[in-house]
């Protein structure tokens, strides 16, 4: 039984649409990178300034998008803006690279590391951490399934959770933290280039945070609510992020905490002893499932969207609202069924870097969109407008365009086949168009 208006219900309040943002930016990044992130600053407080400018080029972006969002408050989020303001073939081929290989790439990817964690108090096999990684992806489906209300309180459960032992160890880094003369030392060889690679180590672990679009249809007040969520949620990340690396440098010296793999955990080491490891473990384990119920619950949202508008294949089934739940039931299906493919392929990874240039090119192309919305639709009136126009998203192009080259540059061929993948969409929207005429 399917709901015949193909509307979702507005059950979404502020406080889930905060939590989305910060549970799909705040994954695993926080726990792995400071290393890399310490190293290519050469210095502490190079470092810590990574972490402070890449969230303030984030923030530029999430307050230029904003606007955007609440002038397009639909589902879908960045195919419905780039489908508005850039025409119906940009967006399509965005929706054709997340549907088809990102979101289930990116949600499957997220699985298999927290069956890896999991690891640390279960011994699996390989074939069953595949196992349990498709157990929580059907399960979070289910979950969500039943109720988007349902998947916005564990969204809610599990970023309490994971901010936890996050505050845990800022608390205690900076109350019992015995390393000294390191936050604010700057040793002569710093330079700006290692700035450069540290800001993009931190880019990428801002990423996610422009998902909560993809909800826009399912919140209760969406042009209040949305520019709130995005504004109030990247601060706190940035506060969050900024202390958690303070006090890691407080608990340990930066030339361990650069040669660490998993700088937390042993940080949590020094502060408990052995079983801290154990703890943080959990932490980390509660920070991934609910990245992996955000990016979930955001995901399926773009196959859904696209679906409406009649440009997928098998449109009338994946654009279908169910009745009961009132929830996009056959989408959830679709990205259930190609994450697991790729959980048992174990090409998920691949995949998802193959398309990460293509989709930074979109994103850019996003943010660059305030330009068209304030120039070509005029005649439509928002409560919100970014501050400081045009120096704010000029910051956040500045930003973007910068993650685009230095990919490019870095891995030249995942930019050509994430090209490839892209371009194999306009054979099927064609198709499609030909088709729907």
């Amino acid at each position: 039984m399917e709901n015949t208006n193909g509307k979702l219900k507005r059950e979404l309040g502020l406080f889930s649409a905060i939590t989305i943002v910060i549970g799909m930016v705040i994954g695993s990044g926080i726990f792995f990178k400071p290393a890399i992130v310490f190293k290519n600053a050469g210095s502490p407080f190079m470092g810590i300034m990574a972490w402070v400018i890449g969230g303030l080029i984030t923030v530029a972006s999430g307050l230029t998008i904003a606007e955007i969002a609440v002038a397009i408050p639909k589902t879908g989020g960045v195919f419905v803006y780039l489908k508005e303001l850039y025409g119906e073939k940009w967006a399509f081929l965005f929706g054709w690279v997340q549907t088809v290989v990102y979101v289930p790439g990116s949600v499957a990817a997220q699985a298999i590391v927290l069956s890896t964690q999991i690891t640390s108090f279960v011994d699996l096999t390989p074939v069953q951490q595949k196992l349990v990684a498709i157990f929580f992806l059907i399960f979070i489906a289910v979950m969500n399934v039943i109720s988007t209300k349902l998947g916005g309180k564990i969204q809610v459960a599990a970023t309490i959770a994971k901010l936890l032992p996050i505050i845990i160890i800022i608390t205690l880094g900076f109350a019992r933290g015995t390393a000294k003369g390191l936050v604010f030392n700057i040793p002569g060889g710093a330079a700006s280039a290692g700035l450069g690679a540290a800001i993009l180590g931190t880019l990428w672990a801002y990423d996610g945070w422009v998902s909560v679009g993809n909800m826009a249809g399912e919140l209760k007040n969406p042009k209040k609510d949305l520019p709130k969520s995005i504004i109030l949620g990247l601060f706190l990340v940035i506060v969050v992020y900024a202390l958690v690396n303070v006090a890691l440098i407080k608990i340990m010296p930066v030339e361990a905490i650069i040669a660490s793999s998993k700088p937390a955990s042993d940080a949590s080491v020094v502060l408990f002893g052995s079983l801290g490891a154990k703890f943080i473990s959990a932490g980390i384990a509660i920070s991934i499932f609910g990245a992996l119920n955000g990016y979930m619950m955001t995901g399926v949202r773009i196959p859904f969207a696209m679906a409406q508008e009649r440009q997928l294949p098998f449109s009338n089934f994946l654009g279908k609202v169910n009745k009961k739940f009132e929830t996009p039931l056959n989408s959830f299906i679709l990205v259930v069924i190609l994450a697991s493919v790729y959980v048992l392929s174990g090409s998920f990874n691949t995949l998802t870097d193959l398309v990460m240039f293509i989709l930074w090119i979109f994103f850019t192309m996003a943010v660059a969109g305030i330009f068209i919305l304030r120039t070509k639709f005029k005649h439509i009136k928002t409560s919100y407008h970014v501050p400081l126009y045009p120096i704010v998203p000029i910051i956040g192009i500045v930003g973007s365009i910068y993650i685009i080259v230095s990919t490019l540059i870095a891995n030249m061929s995942y930019a050509i086949f994430g090209t490839i993948i892209t371009l194999l969409g306009f054979p099927v929207y064609y198709y499609l168009k030909k088709k729907n005429n």
